[in-house]
């Protein structure tokens, strides 16, 4: 059986090759971070109230008390989209009455924005709200902007593994990078909601596919040691450099036509990329295209200065690995036992809770006190020792306490802000950083467990599940933002809530720290008290035989 890394060991961890793709790749990434959590900025909804426009021949009496007052989370502020009835005031005001001493203002009758709203002009000069009024009767278009951003990502994550898989992993790459910068571009110049919401779910399914390739092509490309950094830290960190670059940018450019432009030009960067980031090796020898694969190994081993075998990869290993995947597992077979189906539905739910988490916390960040931009980057910058963290948390602590820990501090924090007096807003900010925190160090510690949880003959599809499990989340989290409009705390119970659940049923989950990976359906774990309690005598024997060989290896 061919073992690529192996076969490739005489490159070496480190070379001058290896650091090429590990830096290109993950800056690549970073447009993905900021186009990702654009719609932040670029569909904000600013304070607004109805405009009573110039023509309303008003007293200034009359104009002073034209909009009702109301109650929000406590407070009274001016009616959002209300105000009383302009025929009456003028009248009032034509006969010389006054608001308050001769007119009861409180029992006239209200009406619509019937003109339009007046926006405040402090944070942002336009979005695409104060464009096209995406407020009051037509606030629901603001969520449903924002999803369907994420049902492209979920139309990407799903197609990009199917077209990586037939076409290769660099071309994918390349596409969607075109994809990506080139409709943002041409969304710039919308002119209406619905042009720029369909443009954004296409925007959604490049923005996606462009990570995920990258992901896998420098997965393939990068050796073993390597291989561990740049899956936890290299894409990871570079993402969370962009997500840090945006505020800066929505906070120099108000305007939400030029922060788009802007936050699209820097993908034109990567087309330089295209001449030197090569094809994944390992995708070539999948489609029996070994000498393309050596060419690339050869090139890799004289930019590291090292001498490359005669033969690389032998024809005897690559016939037995052929033969060795010849058997075709579809995606019923994660529901194939009792066991596997509990563990793809607890995956499934996991997946969701995190991404709902981790979408939600950074959407609602326009909604929380003080400056939206300081506060944003902030959030994205948490994100750097979160990673961090669940790297070293993956190195020493095992699986199932490591996300247990994680999302309930996550889950916790986010319940306790409720029990926050609203005039503490910085204490409010910062648990809401450490929330974050929690959550996006379960979110980046999931891929590696789900991986370790399903055997390697349908592993790509367990982990696939849960991707897509986690696009589902991302659709959903608007809604839960959207919930702040009502009252600004429920979305962090509702959060707070399925965090903390979640936290605890992954207690439940087999524990795959130490342990070698499994390979084939019969070497999957039992769920920890959920199912599967009668094990047969020869499953606790196998069982017993591993857990002794583990603790020989560890003395």
């Amino acid at each position: 059986m061919l073992d690529y890394d192996e076969a490739t060991s005489f490159l070496g961890d480190w070379g001058p090759f290896q650091l090429t793709i590990f830096f290109l790749l993950s800056a690549s990434t970073i447009p993905n971070g900021f186009n990702g959590m654009s719609v932040m900025f670029l569909a904000a909804t600013p304070e607004h109230r109805c405009l009573v426009p110039a023509s309303a021949n008003l007293s200034a009496a009359w104009r002073n008390v034209s909009i009702p007052w109301e109650e929000r989370d406590g407070q009274l502020v001016e009616s959002r989209c209300w105000r009383y009835r302009l025929d009456s005031l003028t009248d009032y005001s034509a006969r010389g009455l006054l608001p308050g001493v001769h007119v009861n203002v409180s029992a006239i009758q209200k009406e619509k924005c019937l003109d339009g709203w007046d926006y405040a002009r402090d944070l942002y000069q336009s979005t695409v709200v104060t464009e096209w009024d995406i407020v009051c009767d037509n606030d629901w278009k603001g969520p449903l902007t924002t999803s369907l951003f994420f049902a492209g990502v979920l139309t990407g994550s799903f197609l990009s593994g199917q077209l990586s898989d037939s076409f290769g992993r660099k071309k994918v790459l390349f596409v969607t990078m075109a994809v990506q910068t080139g409709f943002s571009i041409i969304q710039v110049f919308s002119t209406s909601w619905e042009m720029f919401a369909i443009l954004f779910l296409i925007v959604g399914m490049g923005q996606i596919s462009n990570y995920v390739a990258a992901f896998i092509l420098g997965s393939e490309i990068l050796g073993k040691s390597a291989r561990i950094i740049f899956s936890t830290l290299g894409v990871c960190i570079f993402f969370a450099i962009g997500y840090m670059i945006l505020p800066l940018f929505a906070f120099l450019l108000r305007d939400w036509r030029m922060l788009l432009m802007a936050l699209s030009i820097p993908g034109l960067l990567c087309v330089p990329l295209w001449w030197i980031i090569p094809e994944s090796p390992q995708w070539l020898i999948a489609q029996g295209r070994v000498e393309e694969a050596e060419a690339i190994i050869r090139k890799a081993a004289k930019q590291n200065k090292v001498s490359a075998p005669t033969v690389i990869f032998k024809t005897a290993e690559l016939d037995e690995t052929k033969q060795r995947h010849s058997r075709r597992y579809t995606i019923f077979d994660l529901m194939k036992t009792q066991n596997i189906r509990i563990i793809s539905v607890l995956t499934i739910l996991l997946w969701l809770t995190v991404s709902i988490g981790y979408f939600g916390v950074s959407l609602n960040t326009p909604n929380l006190h003080g400056d939206p931009f300081l506060n944003c980057f902030l959030l994205a910058a948490i994100e750097v020792p979160s990673y961090i963290i669940a790297w070293q948390l993956l190195g020493h602590v095992p699986r199932r306490y490591s996300m247990c820990g994680t999302m309930l501090l996550g889950g916790v924090v986010l319940l306790l802000i409720q029990l926050v007096p609203q005039s503490l807003h910085i204490l409010s900010t910062i648990m809401v950083m450490v929330g974050k925190f929690g959550i996006t160090a379960a979110f980046s510690m999931a891929y590696v467990y789900t991986a370790e949880l399903y055997p390697t003959v349908i592993r790509n599809m367990g982990v696939g599940i849960g991707s897509m499990s986690s696009r589902v989340g991302s659709v959903l989290s608007p809604y839960f933002v959207y919930l702040g409009a009502y009252n600004r705390l429920l979305p962090y119970i509702l959060m707070g809530s399925l965090t903390v659940t979640m936290g605890i049923l992954v207690l439940f989950f087999p524990e795959t720290f130490g342990r070698p990976l499994p390979e084939n359906m019969d070497q999957i774990q039992n769920l920890k008290g959920l199912c599967c309690k009668k094990n047969s005598h020869k499953e606790n024997a196998a069982e017993l035989k591993t857990n002794i060989i583990l603790m020989t290896t560890k003395l």
